[in-house]
């Protein structure tokens, strides 16, 4: 039986964008949420919280969305955590490198907070069972 996603790790820099993810996140769909405001501090983090999911904002200052997954994809036990991004830029083209770089899935910005939880369980479900 395949794993249910309860744990999630989100790394965005904007904070009005992680509050209203947490209320999306953690109050709609009930899940445990760690939000990391940059790429450094989401290492720092993930090996302890064991994330179901890397969520990652792809354009942030520092080390960006494509850059802290591949530094995640080295800690033990994070190399195959499914990964998604979220991002303004939603091209073809844009989509298709991030999938090159490993994500599951991309979900577009702005998104919506009611439907937010809902949209990640129906891509963790079609891309781990």
């Amino acid at each position: 039986m395949a794993k249910e996603l309860q744990r999630i790790l989100y790394v965005e820099d904007e904070p009005d964008i992680q509050a209203v993810a947490r209320i999306a996140l953690e109050s709609v769909g009930g899940f445990t949420v760690e939000i990391c405001s940059s790429g450094f501090e989401a290492v720092e983090k993930a090996s302890n919280f064991k994330p179901d999911l890397l969520l990652l904002d792809v354009m942030m200052p520092g080390m960006d969305g494509v850059s802290t997954l591949q530094e995640l994809r080295k800690q033990p036990g994070l190399e195959n955590t499914p990964a998604m991004f979220m991002t303004a830029k939603v091209r073809p083209s844009e989509v298709e490198q991030l999938r090159k770089e490993g994500a599951i899935d991309v979900i577009p910005k702005p998104f919506d907070p009611m439907t937010l939880s809902e949209n990640l369980k129906s891509l963790w479900n079609k891309h781990t069972n």
